[in-house]
């Protein structure tokens, strides 16, 4: 039965439509309005571009800068677009974006995020070339031109005021400290003597990262280089096993303090807190003296300290970061992009454009304006400035480093041996030769570190496996000539049957692995599985169920040249943490194998 509302109660009161008429109205409007302003900035570029004589219109690039030099380029950038810059019929706009080193590199060779990057950058700007080293040693094929120096900034010590006056008055007998003097300082128990304050106890240095912080490098690279027996750069890889210089990376890194941070930045902080010197973390840090400057004034992102550090120059030969601008390429780049990126790097190259760079805390050869306000800061000038490393030995000891004192890497080492790696690997070697040549190195240069050897092409033992171990994982000073021997009598085989060694390596690698220490699997390979019966997608599961979600145990692949499955492999080395190389031809193992083993 229906029912009706009874006469005379209460009435069901209507909804008036009206103000969502009137809502909606405005919406549109709104809407509207935006789009029209969309529209017409749009055209608006499109008819200064037709004015400009851009009959293609307006292309954009991207430039990624290191933070700290997001300012003076950005203003840079924008000065160099106002001048209709006009390549190729179109009218070129640039972007500056701020990115850690790291984030860029990690970017450009594993696949670039452009959801959390941002657009891919057509050039890059870091604070120095052993970024670019990094990224040659994982794929020089991103290199879209020569890495070019736009300034310069030496690396200082920097150090809480009381304890820079000490240092720089040299205890009395006014004996400038110098880089040869630290490797020994920081070992005494009571280095402070030296300069007239027993009470202070031990000279600590604090190292950040050497793989991620090139002032750290840099540094490192004067104190091995001034202990050589040349005493100046450039080292060299053969210098890396010289007993004094062996010995003095060793002392630097035993006696690195274990609150060191990870950052410099960090380690800038923690020793602008300290209240007093023999109860802080450390007592010096190196850092770039524009670091610095920006860091006491407060210019980096984060208020500046109540008490400005101060800037101590060190004798000797005195590394210096060479912020190079360089062109990327890749798939996703064209001689546009490039162009560009070198039209921009020839107009921050301009007298004027360098003068703002001097102003803003940087050297430039042709300016020698400094800023009005820099507390802390002495803009000292050596005369004597360090030859730096080529880009192979800075790998190198950056991967020495991680294995100098301490309990070192526990690395077990897969190698290629199938017929194809026998073939031409450039410089008149095979690629098995380069590849035997950078595994004898790395035995020699080993330091406390554990290392082991595999090996896998098809029926390499009598059960017919693909793989073979040869040595297995352990301490390298109690293995090193049986790891030499193994290395010495590998020879090629046959087929490339990557997928079920990788999977053997990794089994066992999980039953060696050491609670506490940096495990990794590192695979040498130039070419595709040849396994039918396991492909890619049949071996992906295999692996994610051995790891187990939670094991640390980074794969990092080596894979040379373009007859790889370069997919499959990225994502081999990104899911389990490790890092992927790919070196154009065999002279680049050596490089890609340190430049993975200094990442952490």
């Amino acid at each position: 039965m229906s029912r009706h509302r009874t006469a005379g109660g209460p009435a069901e009161r209507s909804v008036a439509i009206w103000p969502f008429v009137v809502v909606g109205a405005v919406l549109i409007l709104l809407l509207g309005w935006l789009g029209w302003i969309w529209t017409g900035d749009v055209l608006t570029r499109r008819l200064q571009a037709q004015v400009a004589g851009c009959s293609e219109g307006e292309a954009v690039l991207t430039v990624a800068v290191t933070p700290a030099m997001a300012g003076p380029v950005g203003q840079a950038a924008d000065a160099w677009t106002k001048t209709r810059p006009v390549i190729q019929d179109h009218c070129i706009r640039t972007e500056v974006v701020a990115l850690p080193p790291q984030s860029v590199l990690d970017g450009l060779t594993t696949g670039w995020d452009s959801v959390k990057l941002g657009a891919r950058p057509g050039a890059w700007l870091p604070e120095s070339s052993l970024w670019i080293n990094r990224l040659s040693a994982q794929d020089a094929r991103l290199l879209g031109s020569q890495p070019t120096s736009i300034a310069t900034s030496p690396v200082v010590l920097a150090m809480p005021e009381a304890a820079a006056k000490a240092v720089s008055d040299g205890g009395g007998d006014h004996k400038a400290l110098q880089w040869h003097d630290l490797p020994a300082l920081v070992s005494e128990p009571a280095g402070w003597r030296r300069f007239g304050h027993p009470e202070w106890g031990r000279f600590s240095l604090a190292m950040p990262d050497v793989a991620r912080n090139p002032a750290s490098a840099l540094a490192l690279q004067s104190m091995l280089a001034s202990t050589s027996p040349k005493g100046v750069g450039p080292l060299t890889v053969d210098t890396l096993t010289v007993p004094a210089v062996n010995d003095a990376m060793i002392k630097l890194a035993t006696a690195t303090p274990p609150q060191t941070p990870g950052t410099t930045l960090d380690a800038l902080n923690t020793l602008a807190a300290a209240d007093d010197v023999a109860a802080a973390a450390f007592d010096a840090v190196p850092t770039l003296q524009f670091d610095l400057y920006r860091r006491n004034i407060g210019i980096d992102g984060q208020p500046a300290p109540a008490r400005a550090l101060v800037e101590v120059p060190v004798d000797g030969p005195t590394p210096t970061a060479d912020f190079p601008f360089v062109a990327i390429a890749g798939e996703h780049t064209d001689q546009l992009q490039v162009r560009a990126a070198q039209q921009l790097r020839e107009f921050l190259q301009r007298p004027d454009q360098q003068n703002e760079l001097s102003l803003a805390g940087l050297r430039v050869p042709s300016s020698e304006q400094r800023p009005e306000r820099a507390p802390g800061i002495r803009w000292s000038v050596s005369q004597n400035e360090l030859t730096g490393a080529d880009a192979n030995t800075t790998q190198q000891i950056s991967a020495a480093w991680t294995n100098a004192g301490g309990t070192g890497q526990v690395v077990t080492v897969l190698l290629d041996v199938s017929k194809s790696m026998a073939e031409d690997g450039g410089g008149g070697r095979s690629k098995l030769d380069w590849a035997k040549a950078t595994i004898a190195g790395q035995i020699n240069r080993f330091g406390s570190g554990s290392l082991g050897l595999w090996v896998f092409s098809s029926n390499l033992t009598p059960e017919g496996l693909p793989y073979r171990r040869l040595v297995p994982t352990g301490p390298v000073n109690n293995q090193r000539d049986e790891l030499a021997k193994a290395v010495a009598g590998i020879g090629p085989a046959a087929d490339s049957h990557l997928y079920p060694s990788v999977l053997a390596v990794y089994r066992q690698a999980l039953v060696d692995r050491q609670q506490g220490r940096l495990n990794r699997v590192v695979v040498i390979t130039d070419g595709r599985n040849d396994t039918p019966t396991m492909n890619y997608e049949v071996f992906k599961p295999e692996l994610a169920k051995l790891a187990g979600g939670t094991v640390e145990l980074p794969v990092s692949v080596i894979a040379i040249g373009t007859d790889i499955d370069r997919d499959q492999l990225t994502e081999l080395s990104r899911v389990t943490g490790g890092t992927f190389n790919n070196p154009k031809d065999g002279s680049g193992i050596e490089a890609a194998f340190g430049q993975l083993l200094s990442a952490g």
